[in-house]
């Protein structure tokens, strides 16, 4: 005797996506490109030198001298995963890096993480564009289906920076990692491709010039557009 069915997911196509690429993301505020240790290790280190609270949640640094973050960059660049970029803006200075990492092809799932901002950087058309960037890369030109946000859970800008973006909260995994000698519980968010689109437009529609006064300042937040969505 057979029982009833059992419910089952949706059909999805099982072909792998590809790995994240030596791609150029062009924006309208700066661009986004394969990290490039001789390239970029000068004039970012000049951006993060003395603003130590950057790498608080980080499992590296702060570095004492050029030559040791020169050396680490150097490293990054010959990683797969964390698969690393840099941020430029319109003057083509390096003033942050990111990843795209946790790449696991065959299921279409990458997180973008080890996001290190300066303070050049945060707060700025180019930070929120970065993230449209490497989203919009990630969903439309690698195919993947899950695209994913995880910090430390303590780390209250990060938190309220996913929110912004249009991750949704999906809980804590406690006592998640141990972080330079300290207990870690990792706050996890995450887009899926359904809600491209969606968030897509937001991101456009906060990035317009229109968008900000002579001032600079934004008329339509990107938090209440996603609020809405």
């Amino acid at each position: 005797m057979t029982g009833a069915a059992r419910p089952v997911g949706a059909p999805v196509d099982p072909t792998p996506a590809p790995r994240p690429g030596p791609a150029k993301l062009a924006g309208r505020y700066g661009s986004v490109l394969r990290l490039d240790a001789r390239r970029d290790a000068g004039s970012l280190w000049q951006a993060l030198r003395g603003n130590d609270g950057v790498w608080t949640y980080m499992s590296y640094g702060p570095f004492g001298a050029e030559s040791q973050f020169a050396d680490w960059l150097a490293e990054r660049e010959t990683l797969d995963d964390p698969y690393s970029y840099a941020v430029l803006d319109r003057g083509d200075r390096t003033v942050g890096i990111v990843t795209l990492m946790s790449i696991r092809p065959d299921m279409r799932i990458i997180e973008v993480g080890n996001i290190l901002y300066s303070p050049v950087l945060q707060r700025t058309a180019l930070a929120t564009e970065t993230q449209y960037l490497l989203a919009r890369y990630a969903f439309e030109t690698l195919g993947y289906r899950r695209y994913e946000w995880k910090c430390d859970s303590l780390n209250a800008p990060s938190r309220r920076a996913a929110g912004r973006y249009g991750f949704i909260f999906e809980g804590v995994f406690r006592q998640h990692m141990i972080v330079k000698g300290r207990n870690r519980d990792t706050a996890w968010f995450s887009m899926i491709d359904s809600e491209w689109p969606v968030r897509k437009a937001n991101f456009e529609r906060w990035l317009a010039p229109e968008n900000f006064d002579s001032e600079g300042r934004q008329k339509v937040s990107l938090a209440a557009l996603n609020e809405k969505a």
